[in-house]
């Protein structure tokens, strides 16, 4: 049995064990607003339920372990007193992972990850239509619990208003949980569906990544691509090059053929085999191939 001090370990190599022994843990898609009126959004997974009347949610915005900065989140709830938290599914899962980029103060995340935002009916931050569950709520209080790297800060919320999808309930009204698909984190890159088991998603680059907004609308609007298409593809820095677009195909029989029947919907189911296998870069390169 490893046996270990918390106080003789570094923050970051701290921080992964607890988070690959702690879980798997739900997932806080908190939207939030600035005092300015500009949208934010971000998830969290040191989230739970801890009171249902009078109803209660906490979702902690830790300190980055880097550089001890504070995230967005954190400000505009410390400013505004309100936040939407929405659960996260399955078919939202790469959209969700892209807006956890570090844009910079400003940007719009629902823009960047594709998702929609809706207004709410009790409080200023936007819902996210595409979450399954919205939980609208004022924020009670907020605790830090430290002011190094890595601490929390539990930010304690009432639910003034829920938004439940028809289409996960079961004939009783009831959430059936194979219906909602909910995802939940673990350590790494690491992620658990509730009905399937563990699955992956690589963490948005370092870099920014070009975000769904970047993507071209023929992409966007096809009935081959869903919504965790589209966070793939815009988890990259840039796309590839005429250059290597060409070399590519010429290199690739399978591709030419494809190409030179100048089937669209048949180039796209391409890609779509690519993204399967997270070969995105790849993907690309056919979808531009012709254009």
């Amino acid at each position: 049995m490893l046996t270990l001090d918390p106080n003789e370990l570094s923050p970051m190599k701290l921080q992964g064990y607890l988070q690959s022994a702690v879980g798997p843990r739900p997932i806080a898609f908190a939207s939030t607003m600035d005092k300015n009126g500009k949208p934010n959004l971000s998830p969290f997974s040191f989230f739970n339920i801890f009171s249902s009347n009078p109803p209660i949610l906490i979702f902690s915005p830790a300190r980055r372990v880097r550089d001890n900065s504070i995230k967005h989140t954190l400000i505009n709830c410390q400013d505004t007193k309100q936040v939407v938290i929405n659960v996260v599914n399955y078919d939202m899962v790469q959209q969700m992972s892209l807006s956890s980029t570090e844009y910079p103060d400003g940007v719009n995340e629902f823009l960047k990850s594709g998702l929609t935002q809706i207004p709410s009916d009790k409080v200023k931050p936007y819902r996210v239509a595409e979450s399954p569950v919205q939980f609208e709520c004022v924020v009670n209080e907020i605790i830090a619990l430290g002011t190094e790297g890595g601490a929390g800060n539990l930010i304690i919320c009432q639910v003034v208003k829920m938004h439940i999808d028809e289409a996960v309930l079961d004939a009783n009204g009831i959430i059936d949980p194979v219906k909602i698909d909910l995802v939940s984190r673990l350590g790494g890159n690491w992620y658990s569906r509730a009905n399937q088991g563990l699955f992956e998603v690589e963490k948005p680059l370092a870099t920014l990544g070009i975000g769904v907004d970047a993507v071209p609308e023929f992409i966007k609007e096809s009935p081959i691509f869903d919504g965790n298409d589209l966070g793939k593809l815009g988890n990259v820095e840039a796309l590839p090059t005429e250059e290597e677009i060409t070399i590519f195909v010429k290199e690739n029989f399978k591709v030419k053929a494809v190409l030179s029947a100048d089937d669209e919907v048949k180039i796209q189911q391409l890609a779509k085999e690519y993204l399967d296998r997270n070969e995105v870069l790849t993907a690309w390169k056919v979808l531009l191939a012709k254009k």
